[in-house]
């Protein structure tokens, strides 16, 4: 069961964060909220692999949510109820989807958006070879810190050498970055990039019965609040 979640298709996942989006804004009572984040935790538990990064995304989302809920009884007035409330209406937009979002491949989404959703084919390569190179960005950091910790220029504790080495590492990140980004337009370019006008992709777009399985259960999961809202709850 845990696994499930690498196995369904993109789009599934992405309509995690859409569903989750249309849902947030029935969101208008502790219940509501209490119930609709619950059942996403629940989702969570029983379907992710993992609980570590769903717990580093439920950080930056639930610090956002405090954001709010300080601004909400600051400047609408001390209602403290009215304030948690749309603090959790911000964690029930802002969670599932980030979550999704580090689940999905981007080659696999090319190959789904490009084919389900009929969207332009350069468009759809272009964005998948950034979308790739961008998810390679933490391993070029590391492999940069461990070359800099070969030659003996590691940084010291020192707070000012450690603005220093990260900046400079940033620009040593640039640097590479474009250079993939040179060798990436000459590649496509030497595969006919600019002027193919039909393509053919890697894998097939279909959909299985766990991806089916997987959207409505997306869709119950966005529309619990929607109903609970229209019942008055």
């Amino acid at each position: 069961m845990r696994t499930l979640v690498t196995r369904v298709n993109p789009l599934v996942l992405l309509s995690v964060g859409a569903f989750s989006l249309i849902g947030s804004f029935a969101v208008r009572s502790l219940p509501i909220a209490l119930v609709t984040i619950g059942l996403y935790a629940l989702a969570a538990l029983i379907f992710l692999p993992t609980w570590r990064y769903p717990l580093a995304c439920l950080a930056f989302s639930g610090f956002a949510a405090v954001t709010i809920v300080y601004s909400t009884w600051r400047l609408g007035g001390p209602n403290t109820e009215v304030a948690v409330v749309a603090g959790l209406r911000i964690l029930v937009l802002a969670w599932p989807g980030s979550v999704m979002v580090g689940f999905i491949d981007p080659g696999r989404l090319s190959d789904y958006a490009a084919q389900t959703l009929r969207l332009p084919a350069r468009g759809v390569a272009a964005f998948s070879a950034a979308l790739q190179r961008f998810s390679g960005f933490a391993q070029t950091w590391e492999s940069l810190e461990r070359t800099r910790r070969a030659r003996g220029v590691a940084p010291g504790r020192h707070p000012v050498g450690q603005v220093k080495h990260s900046g400079s590492m940033a620009f040593a990140l640039l640097v590479q970055a474009m250079r993939g980004a040179s060798s990436s337009s000459i590649a496509m370019d030497a595969r006919g990039f600019a002027d193919a006008r039909a393509r053919t992709w890697a894998e097939p777009a279909t959909w299985s019965r766990l991806d089916l399985g997987g959207l409505a259960l997306t869709v119950t999961l966005g529309a619990v609040p929607i109903v609970h809202f229209l019942a008055g709850l």
